[in-house]
């Protein structure tokens, strides 16, 4: 396994477990790499410092990280299918339906869908809540 720290064109930083360095690039070159924070898919290496420690520590410290990944995809998980079962959804409708909504022209309903980035910036700029879905992960009991 190895750790990367990522960033966004957005400027958002997080970390990312993968299986090699090879793993990365086949995932970034396809568009899976996101941002957890905006969804945005322009995502490259961050400059980081290599992890110095003993043989133990850093089974210690990976054993860690791993339940804590476990934990943020099932958080991530338990998110969208709630989200999906509560909300209804407008397809690629939504930057227009959130906005009809937050103006008063529609009726007040929680709504997911489909937005580019331009149209999730123009719709932050002017004051309209939105938050990116987390995406459909695998389910790791169906992982090979």
């Amino acid at each position: 396994m190895i750790r990367y720290a990522l960033k966004c064109d957005q400027a958002h930083g997080f970390e990312a477990w993968f299986g090699s360095s090879a793993d990365y690039d086949d995932q970034a070159a396809r568009g899976l790499v996101e941002c957890p924070f905006c969804g945005s898919h322009a995502v490259d290496k961050a400059v980081m410092a290599p992890a110095v420690g003993g043989a133990r520590k850093a089974d210690a410290a990976t054993d860690a990280a791993t339940r804590m990944q476990t934990m943020m995809m099932e958080a991530a998980r338990e998110v969208r299918a709630h989200v999906e079962a509560n909300f209804d959804y407008v397809g690629d409708a939504f930057a227009r339906e959130a906005r009809d909504i937050h103006e008063g022209r529609s009726e007040k309903r929680e709504i997911y869908g489909e937005a580019t980035p331009a149209e999730v910036r123009k719709l932050k700029d002017d004051g309209v809540p939105v938050a990116p879905l987390p995406s459909a992960q695998p389910d790791p009991g169906k992982v090979h």
